[in-house]
This record gives C-alpha cells, sequence and structure tokens, in this order.
C-alpha cells in the first residue's frame, strides 16, 4: 500500500514500526497486534513483491534438533503453530495452507562426532522432543539406500518436517494486513533517535513516521538499519543456494536429511531440493550463481551418502540470503539496552529465522509489551552479549 497521508502527517504516531516485511516482521506484527489489539503498527518493506527476499528462498526446514536450550524451545512453540496455520492465519474462512509435511528430521554423524550427538540427544530429550537414536545398522534397516559405513550413528526427529517458506509469508501477509496493521511499499532511509530513544523513521519517499517503538527485523540487510542509530552488528550476508535435483533411480522416502559437513536436503515434489551452504563464502549481497557449484560441491556429498544419487541432475539453482550472525550463529533479539532501548533487533537468525519466526515474533513482542521474555528466556541472545565477548553458541550440527 501506499502511505496514506495521515501515517505521514505530523502528531500521528504508531505504537511500533517494523522494518522488514519477512516471516520475522511479520510474525512480530501478529504476536503484537493479537496481544495488544489497540496497537498501531506499520510494517515497512521496499520491496514487497520480494524478489530478493530471504524468506520464499529458504528451505522450510522446521525442527526441534538443537543443542542449545533456547533453540529448542523456539522450536516447541514455532512448530506447532505452523502445524496449526490453516486455521490461525485463515481470513475470511479461507484457511492459509502452508503445506506442512511432517515427514521427520535426520542428522548424521561420523565416529569422531558421536560425544556430541549424544549430549545433545540427551538435552533434547530432557526438553522433550520426540528424538530416536539410530546405529548404523538400524539406520541402514530404515533407509537401504543410504551408506552407512563411515557413520558413527544418527538421530531423527519424527514430529519435525517442512513447510512452504512462500506460503508461510503470503499467510501471515494476509492475516496481519485483516488485524488492521499498515503494511508500507517505502524503504526506511534514517532513524531519528534523540535522548536515548527513537522517536521517528524516515522514508525514502520523504514520509516521516512517528513511532514509539522500532523492530529491526531487515535480515540481512538488518546491519543497514542498525548503522543508521549507530548501533554495530556482527551480522553479514551469505550467499547460499537452493538446488533443485532428481534421481533417476528410485530412493525411498526419506526426512529432511543433515550431516557435519553442511549436506542438508529434503524430497520436493518429483525430486529433492537442498544444497551444501558454506561459511566460507565472501560476504555480500552476491546473487550471482555459480553454475558448478553443484556439480562440483553438492552431487558428490550426494552422491558419496546416496550411490543413487550418481544419475542426478540438477533442474534449477535458487540463490538467497542468510543473514549470519558472525559472532555466534544464533539470532540477536531484543532491545539495544542502553544506547537506545525502544529500537529491538531481530536479526542475525544464520539460516534458522523462518523456523523460528512465530516464537520471535512471539519473544519480540513480550519484550516491548511487557518489558521482559515471558514465553521462552532469550535473555543470552540479547545484545549484551556481544560487546561483553560472550558468545553462545551452537554445537554439532547447526
Amino acid at each position: 500500500m501506499q502511505i496514506p497521508m495521515t501515517f505521514a502527517t505530523p502528531g500521528y504516531k504508531f505504537n511500533a514500526a517494523i522494518v522488514g516485511g519477512g516471516a520475522i516482521g511479520l510474525a512480530v506484527a501478529y504476536a503484537l497486534r493479537t496481544m495488544e489489539p489497540n496497537f498501531q503498527i506499520a510494517v515497512i518493506e521496499r520491496d514487497s513483491s520480494y524478489a530478493l527476499s530471504s524468506t520464499p528462498r529458504a528451505s522450510g526446514g522446521i525442527r526441534r534438533l538443537f543443542a542449545l536450550p533456547e533453540n529448542i524451545e523456539l522450536s516447541k512453540h514455532s512448530i506447532p503453530i505452523f502445524q496449526d496455520f490453516h486455521r490461525l492465519m485463515a481470513v475470511d474462512g479461507v484457511a492459509a495452507e502452508i503445506g506442512f509435511k511432517k515427514n521427520g528430521y535426520l542428522f548424521i554423524v561420523p565416529p569422531a562426532d558421536l560425544p556430541t550427538l549424544a549430549h545433545n540427544f540427551e538435552t533434547q530429550t530432557r526438553h522433550g522432543v520426540n528424538v530416536e537414536w539410530l546405529e548404523p545398522a538400524k539406520l541402514k534397516e530404515r533407509f537401504p539406500s543410504m551408506r552407512v559405513d563411515d557413520l558413527g550413528a544418527a538421530v531423527q526427529s519424527h514430529d519435525d518436517g517442512w513447510v512452504d517458506p512462500y506460503a508461510v509469508l503470503m499467510a501471515y501477509r494476509r492475516k496481519v494486513k485483516s488485524l488492521g496493521v499498515a503494511l508500507i511499499d517505502d524503504e526506511v532511509v534514517g532513524v531519528q533517535c534523540e535522548g536515548g530513544l527513537v522517536r521517528a523513521v524516515d522514508l525514502k519517499s520523504g514520509a516521516k513516521l512517528q513511532t514509539d517503538h522500532v523492530v529491526n527485523a531487515a535480515g540481512a540487510w538488518a546491519p543497514q538499519i542498525c548503522a543508521m542509530v549507530g548501533m554495530n552488528v556482527p551480522i553479514t550476508a551469505l550467499r547460499r543456494y537452493e538446488h533443485f535435483f532428481e534421481c533417476e533411480e528410485r530412493i525411498e522416502p526419506l526426512p529432511y536429511l543433515k550431516d557435519v559437513n553442511r549436506l542438508a536436503f529434503r524430497p520436493e515434489g518429483t525430486g529433492y531440493t537442498g544444497g551444501v551452504p558454506s561459511l566460507l563464502e565472501p560476504r555480500g549481497y552476491n546473487f550471482e550463481v555459480d553454475h558448478n557449484y553443484f556439480d562440483d560441491v553438492v552431487w558428490p556429498a550426494l552422491a558419496h551418502r546416496f550411490p543413487r544419487f550418481e544419475k542426478t541432475r540438477c533442474k534449477s539453482t535458487m540463490p538467497g540470503l542468510y543473514d549470519q550472525n558472525d559472532f555466534d550463529g544464533n539470532p540477536i533479539i531484543g532491545p539495544w539496552s542502553v544506547e537506545c532501548e525502544n529500537f529491538y533487533i531481530a536479526a542475525g537468525f544464520s539460516g534458522h529465522g523462518l523456523m523460528h519466526a512465530p516464537a520471535c515474533g512471539r519473544a519480540i513482542a513480550e519484550r516491548i509489551l511487557k518489558g521482559r521474555f515471558e514465553t521462552i528466556d532469550l535473555t543470552r541472545f540479547g545484545w549484551s552479549r556481544i560487546p561483553e565477548r560472550k558468545p553462545v553458541p551452537e554445537q554439532g550440527i547447526i
């Protein structure tokens, strides 16, 4: 929508202006609006076509298989919401179908990584995750096409799976619009601070939006918004590829599979989708495609683990960006504490943004409305760990 004059008129104030209309920003808007129906909320998205947005370029995986209790709990809160999305995000009686597939997740590791896998398995079990330990023989029995002679063990989570990222994005967008959230097609070019508080955001169109709170949910572009208030964040844009490929030979039904070398793929339609993202990728807003990457990196990894993938062909490659937190690989969630207490950040998800969007939306809403985390204690994911040099990394497969 274009900005109605009332929104840009001096004296009109939003309770919250959310920068970024992807899954995270829309989830924040949804949580704020449902928790406080009288809140006036604007979501500012510079490209409502989402041509380069990270959300529709995501793999769609949603899993509870993490090492950190915070990430496990974020998934435990978010996944049931995805399962009930068709009802929760329905508008005018039309269900929001997001293609939820409860086909499970499978983490496989070599013998050297068994201690980490076992430690994480114990943590997941303690937090109520429906996860099963599989020795190589059992793994081979369940997935006969898989090579297992170089594996130490695996864990399989049976209640996890994947969704259609674009369908999630559009469902959120339709729902928050129906709830009265202002969806503004414009670009934030400035954030005005005074006395340690954000007072307004300046838009490329020339409009100025007065606001009580600003939420930076701009994903890979979050550092640019942070810089407008003098906040230097360790978040960078990391290119990764989502390949769609088919196999000439039949393979038994598979869950979403990940290994310690970052191979990650799942079934999709008549084939599979996934890839091998690399942290060695140069940082930057790069959407060019290296058409040799699949043959040079992904195909050998696939064929090693499943020999039947010797006969496979990449049909398409879609580049996208992680908002990679180079400090510890986990999101920064919450206010900028001392410096500007009503400027909030929800970014740096490093590939886990979509799956944790519902819970993170709730978390930011709680901080704004109640001044504290209530559903999940995400204190360790707050900004303070950055200047204090206290990283909170995941262990094992990320």
